[in-house]
């Protein structure tokens, strides 16, 4: 992949698994046989994407240089390594990558890295010496650390002084934390006081250690077989972003990934430039659980319990997976995260076995005004190897049928953070609320659109339903979203859209005896595989969820809508298009659906916490993009401010007062009879009764229920 490492990309890819495809031809040519593996790598991603892509862009001089461009910001997202004059000197390969991808000698790759690999080694020759002087924090020198917001250095010196800066910038985070450890812990016995310049040097050799270990990690990456990956998924990304190309090692690891359990705290990670990020949570895993995690949190510390905390800034991946993972189950882990608004905070928690039990559907009931069903979907499973196996649609219609002998007046759907999952089952799902009929339709590329419809007219539940999605809501989520709004059935309450992936992938051997069908002729060496977006999702008025997503007919704020996630926040993504809309008849609830959402979006736009929480985001969204002050009293007065409002929203987001959530009275005895049972129990009913969002949504389902009793009524 990129020198981002290999995040895990499992969690997006949606229905494609359940596709079959379909039978495409392969290219001929006098190059269908380059002289070198690298070659033959690239020749054959080439065909794939120009034969089976579902919207390939054309393999010409403007991709060349597409790829190009990727390619560097790949290698030196934060322009601190090559120079311009190194860039001027690539301009001769940035229209020949085409050409390579179409036979030509490769030479782009050799001649790029070369240079990409001695202009590492100047680096690492200079931040010891850096790093050997003290700094001083009271000029007002200010850092840009976004490098789309600044150009390569024009010499050896304009990219020692931005190196120097960014060292600084690394050390006075360092020394700003030491005074606070300082200032927290002075007068407690046993605590030695340490002046300012003995801080500082500490600070700077703290440094040093994390830029040894980022570059030794670095130059172990630095291995041809890992920076062709990264080459050919600069090649791959930019037909888009959900294309992947997988060497045989990545493609082991992933394969073993989706089929293991494990006993660790449930987070996939990732290396984003010398730091370890969150690239996914397991739904169920103590970190989701937890709360106090998100993808993007980058973790700078790991603790055994009460053990003094490694920092582990600079570590590889693996390593510190070890660090995490290494003990049995229930032992205690502490991360120290520093969150995407640069605050810092310390989560425990408790290892254990990722058991997918925590992905299935799970119900309970709210009580106030009326009686509310609530069922929470973490995402659309299915085992499709075990007849007998567990499926997400049968578990809700089951959820149902419980909610129901509690005579609940309405049910809420939440399904935040829902990446996707099984297609035919959200047919199924949508299928318990409506009457037969087209539930999405799916094209691939010069196919005629395949209508996927619920041919069972039997409804299991009539009553209001609300739907709660957020900006990780994707792929089959959106299905049903779109579902439910297109039809009318229900109100779809959340962030301003979902996710926006509207397609669909399907892994695809770039070896021939892999019964691979662009190729015919057999290779003995392994040459990877790529995960091919070759079919797209529409709604069945006609347009795609791609990109859009579904926008909620109710948009609460949300907390990390500044984060830019989205498939929309991507440039490689695929667009949005319109095909013919499915033949459908609306759901008619009796009352008029458009002014109750009318007056709910207009007493949110009042709504004093919503607001709030409104000008929060923006206070982060804008400082999320400007540059840094390298003066310690404007540092810490500007960290300061954010860890304000990062408080706030913290706050902002639970209930002063709990909702009354209680569980349904047949799984009670289930519940009881298991202790580990018990606990989850307690920590779903926890976080409904407190989380404001699924307030204002049973706010909104009582307006509902008002609503159709009145219509009944007349």
């Amino acid at each position: 992949m990129s020198k981002k490492f290999l995040p895990i990309l499992f969690l997006l890819i949606g229905a494609g698994l359940f596709f079959t495809f379909k039978t495409m031809g392969r290219g001929d040519g006098s190059n269908d046989n380059p002289r070198t593996k690298n070659e033959k790598i690239l020749r054959n991603v080439g065909i794939v994407l120009e034969q089976g892509h579902y919207s390939p862009k054309k393999i010409d001089d403007n991709f060349s240089k597409e790829v190009f461009k990727k390619y560097i910001e790949d290698l030196d997202p934060d322009k601190f390594i090559f120079l311009q004059k190194d860039i001027d000197g690539f301009k001769k390969y940035e229209t020949k990558i085409d050409d390579e991808i179409h036979g030509d000698n490769l030479e782009s790759y050799y001649a790029i890295n070369n240079v990409y690999v001695s202009r590492l080694d100047e680096i690492i020759k200079s931040y010891k010496e850096i790093l050997s002087k003290p700094f001083t924090f009271t000029s007002d020198e200010t850092i840009i650390m976004d490098g789309d917001k600044r150009t390569f250095p024009k010499n050896e010196s304009e990219r020692y002084d931005y190196g120097r800066k960014r060292l600084k910038y690394l050390v006075l985070g360092r020394y700003s934390e030491l005074l606070d450890d300082r200032e927290k812990n002075t007068g407690k016995a046993g605590y030695v006081v340490k002046a300012d310049t003995a801080l500082e040097r500490e600070a700077r050799m703290q440094i040093t250690k994390q830029m040894d270990r980022y570059f030794s990690t670095l130059k172990n990456h630095n291995n041809p077989d890992v920076m062709f990956s990264d080459f050919v998924n600069a090649i791959t990304s930019t037909m888009d972003p959900h294309t992947t190309y997988f060497a045989p090692v990545d493609k082991r690891s992933f394969d073993e990934l989706l089929s293991g359990s494990f006993y660790g705290i449930g987070a996939q990670l990732k290396e984003d430039d010398g730091k370890i990020k969150i690239a996914s949570l397991v739904t169920g895993g103590p970190a989701w659980k937890s709360g106090n995690i998100i993808v993007e949190d980058e973790i700078i510390k790991i603790a055994q319990g009460k053990d003094e905390p490694v920092d582990v800034t600079g570590y590889a991946v693996t390593d510190a997976v070890k660090l995490i993972r290494g003990a049995d189950k229930g032992s205690e882990v502490k991360l120290t995260l520093r969150k995407p608004d640069g605050s810092t905070k310390v989560v425990s928690l408790l290892r254990d076995k990722i058991n997918i039990d925590d992905t299935y559907a799970k119900s309970a009931i709210v009580n106030g005004t009326h009686k509310i069903g609530y069922i929470y979907l973490p995402e659309f499973y299915a085992n499709f190897d075990d007849p007998q196996g567990r499926r997400c649609a049968v578990d809700v219609a089951k959820e149902i049928e419980k909610l129901k002998a509690e005579n609940v007046e309405g049910i809420v759907m939440d399904l935040r953070s829902n990446g996707g999952g099984s297609l035919y089952d959200v047919v199924d799902m949508a299928g318990l609320f409506i009457e037969d009929g087209p539930i999405c339709q799916v094209k691939g590329r010069d196919e005629k659109p395949m209508v996927l419809s619920d041919r069972d007219k039997n409804v299991l539940y009539s009553g209001p339903l609300t739907v709660m999605v957020d900006e990780l809501s994707a792929s089959a989520s959106e299905i049903f979203a779109a579902a439910i709004q297109d039809y009318k059935r229900g109100i779809i309450i959340g962030s301003s859209s979902t996710y926006g992936k509207g397609t669909v992938q399907r892994s695809v051997s770039l070896d021939p005896e892999a019964e691979n069908i662009f190729f015919k002729k057999p290779v003995t060496e392994g040459l990877g595989d790529v995960k091919l977006t070759f079919r797209k999702f529409y709604r069945i008025d006609g347009s795609t969820t791609q990109l859009k997503g579904v926008t909620p007919d109710i948009v609460v704020p949300d907390k990390w809508e500044y984060l830019k996630i989205r498939e929309k926040d991507n440039p490689d993504a695929l667009s949005w298009d319109v095909i013919s809309k499915a033949n459908y008849n609306l759901w008619n609830p009796g009352y008029d659906v458009n002014a109750l959402i009318a007056k709910t979006n207009q007493q949110l736009n009042t709504n004093t916490t919503f607001k709030l929480i409104r000008d929060d985001i923006q206070l982060l969204d804008k400082n999320s993009d400007k540059s840094y002050s390298l003066n310690l009293k404007k540092y810490r007065d500007d960290l300061k401010q954010m860890r304000t409002v990062v408080k706030q929203l913290d706050s902002l987001s639970k209930l002063n007062v709990d909702l009354n959530v209680t569980n349904i009275a047949a799984d009670v005895a289930t519940i009881q009879s298991d202790k580990d049972k018990i606990e989850k129990n307690k920590q779903l009913l926890k976080r409904v009764s407190d989380d404001i969002y699924i307030n204002e949504t049973i706010k909104v389902m009582d307006n509902m229920i008002g609503q159709a009793a009145l219509a009944k009524a007349k």
